[in-house]
């Protein structure tokens, strides 16, 4: 795996576990990633929220993306612990799977990559650092 210049800092809500998330996103991270991120796994509820007030869609999705402005900083990446749950038992994988899945997807949006406009860019950097990681599929091929 490679070595990135990338803080992570993981930020469990209730129940989640999640260990060694922070240490495998930044193996699996592009070399050239700086900058700080923070995971923040959070309630279907909170994710909910969220989405309905920065993206107008209200229900709970599995992972959104904050980018900051503050320089060295990425942004937060969002997680949703039922989410997250239910597809993992859905894709018959572990929790701990699932979690790195929506983790790099989310660093990949903090990083500029957008799955809905780019001409498959982003599926390409997702499945090349996924097979890195050792994760059996991306988000956005288990969506195609």
């Amino acid at each position: 795996m490679g070595a990135s210049q990338l803080s992570v800092a993981v930020v469990p809500s209730g129940a989640a576990r999640v260990p060694g998330l922070a240490t495998w996103l930044r193996a699996v991270a592009p070399a050239r990633t700086r900058g700080t991120v923070t995971i923040a796994i959070v309630s279907d509820d909170r994710i909910r929220r969220l989405n309905r007030r920065y993206r107008r869609r209200n229900a709970a999705t599995d992972v959104l993306s904050f980018p900051s402005d503050v320089p060295g900083d990425l942004g937060d990446v969002v997680i949703a612990a039922g989410v997250a749950r239910r597809q993992a038992r859905e894709a018959g994988h572990s929790i701990q799977v699932e979690y790195r899945t929506l983790a790099l997807h989310g660093l990949l949006h903090l990083l500029g990559y957008d799955h809905e406009g780019d001409d498959r860019r982003m599926a390409r950097v997702e499945a090349r650092l996924r097979k890195r990681g050792g994760l059996p599929e991306g988000l956005i091929e288990r969506h195609a």
